[in-house]
Formats: structure tokens, sequence, C-alpha cells
């Protein structure tokens, strides 16, 4: 049933307060202007520098499951990319949304960029939280925190959403939910979240030359393998350098899972 679902997005907010209250109802927050414009500058020349790097060493950037043509390019690990993207990761307010929502401590299940390019298609409808056994539990158990790199508009392919499906605790079926997507139109620096049961995609990029890029750092309740091989995955300099903060995000500073001989690891 679709009676739950919303046809509209809640107004933007600086209010941490406000967008927890807008999570539990709409399933997604939308925080304006949230990184100045030297971050920003510093985040969006990290990210398509760590693309065209991609592109250098023939690593595979497009053509996966959600995405419908090659003009969508995901990027990878951001966290051996640049420390700003583990800033990003750990971001006080990115942070507090994470505590109120599936509480702590949390996992950073990934970190990943995608860039939408003109002619990009829509992506495929989905919500995040797969990896949750059906049926699923009314408790939320994962968030995503989209960091908008690029404005964010309907023409060069905002994600899409269908507010008020987390209340459904299911994915969307073929087809369905397809007539109540809204676009998240955001100008670049803003931050907007949502819930792991949320149903969403990569919105079709109908520009001449726009490009739409974002930063997604998903979390998730501690008791879920991480998307990203954290272990495999990074390089040992980022594992030095992390705060207490990421380590834990990372599962590398164990509470209760993930002990050796006992103890935590770091």
């Amino acid at each position: 049933m679709l009676a739950a679902v919303t046809a509209s997005l809640p107004a933007p907010t600086r209010d941490p307060a406000r967008a927890r209250v807008d999570l539990g109802e709409h399933g997604l927050c939308v925080m304006p202007e949230v990184l100045d414009a030297n971050t920003l500058a510093r985040v969006r020349d990290a990210l398509y520098a760590a693309a065209a790097d991609d592109r250098a060493r023939g690593r595979r950037a497009s053509g996966f499951v959600l995405d419908q043509d090659a003009h969508n390019v995901r990027v990878w690990n951001l966290l051996n990319r640049d420390p700003l993207f583990a800033a990003l990761a750990e971001h006080p307010l990115a942070l507090e949304l994470v505590r109120g929502v599936i509480g702590w401590p949390a996992l950073l299940s990934n970190i990943s960029g995608n860039i939408t390019g003109p002619g990009s298609a829509a992506g495929v409808l989905h919500a995040d939280q797969v990896f949750v056994p059906l049926p699923w539990p009314k408790r939320v158990q994962g968030i995503n925190i989209a960091w908008c790199i690029d404005d964010f508009t309907r023409e060069n392919g905002a994600t899409e959403v269908v507010p008020g499906s987390h209340r459904l605790h299911r994915n969307p079926r073929e087809g369905e939910g397809l007539d109540r997507l809204v676009a998240v139109e955001a100008p670049a620096g803003s931050l907007f979240a949502f819930e792991s049961r949320l149903w969403h995609r990569t919105g079709a990029n109908t520009s001449a030359d726009a490009r739409r890029a974002a930063v997604f750092p998903f979390y998730t309740t501690p008791v879920y393998r991480t998307q990203e091989n954290w272990f495999l995955a990074l390089d040992a300099q980022v594992v030095d350098a992390a705060s207490e903060t990421l380590l834990t995000l990372l599962a590398y500073k164990a509470e209760t899972f993930g002990l050796v001989y006992g103890e935590s690891p770091r």
C-alpha cells in the first residue's frame, strides 16, 4: 500500500533537531550550504581528480547494478584518495544525524562518489537496506549522508526519492513508486540525509553539458558487514592517520564485535 507515501519534500532546514524530525516523517532531510566555499572547491577538485585517476588506471567506473548506462560514474574507496573525504565521513553534523537515527557506535559501510554526466539515464529505484534479511525490522538500520558537490537540479540528475516510502519497510516492486518520485534540488555544499529504507534513484541528466557530483557516506548499525572491505582496501597510512572516531566507524576500534584476543585491535 502506498498510502503512507507523500508527494512533497520537507523544507530545507539548518536546525539539526528539525532535520531529525524530517528524517522520521519523510525519510529524509535537506540542510543547505553546510560546506564553505573553500572546502567545497577542494572536495570537488579531489573527487574529479580521483575519477580521472581511475580512468587513467583503467579501473571500472560505470555499468554497476543500479546504473542504466556508462554516463553515471562511480568513484570507490574515497578514504584512500584524500583526507578531505575522511573529514566528510566524520563531519560533526553528519555524525549528529547518524547518532540520532541509528545510534552509536555505527559503522561506515561505504563512502563513494557519484558523477552523473549529460545523457545519463535515471538509475534503478531501490532502498539501501538490502543488506538486512527480510522481513525488515521496524527500526531503521542505516543512513546515507549525501554531500552535494555540485548544484543538484532536476535537469542535471539530482537524486530522486519517494518521500514517506520508508514507512513501507521493504524494497519497491517492479514499476512501483515511479509516479511519486521527487527530485531533491539543493545548492552545492548542501547535505541531504536519507535513511536506508527510503526508495530513491539517480535522476536522469537531461542537461546539455552539466555534471552532477556527490559524495555518499553510508552508515549502518554495527552488526552488519560493511560494503567496502576496509581491512583490505585502506592504505596503512590512512589507518595510521585516522581519528578515534573514524577508527570506530571502520571497525578498527571494536566494541563487542571484531575483538582480537578479547580486546579492541586499536
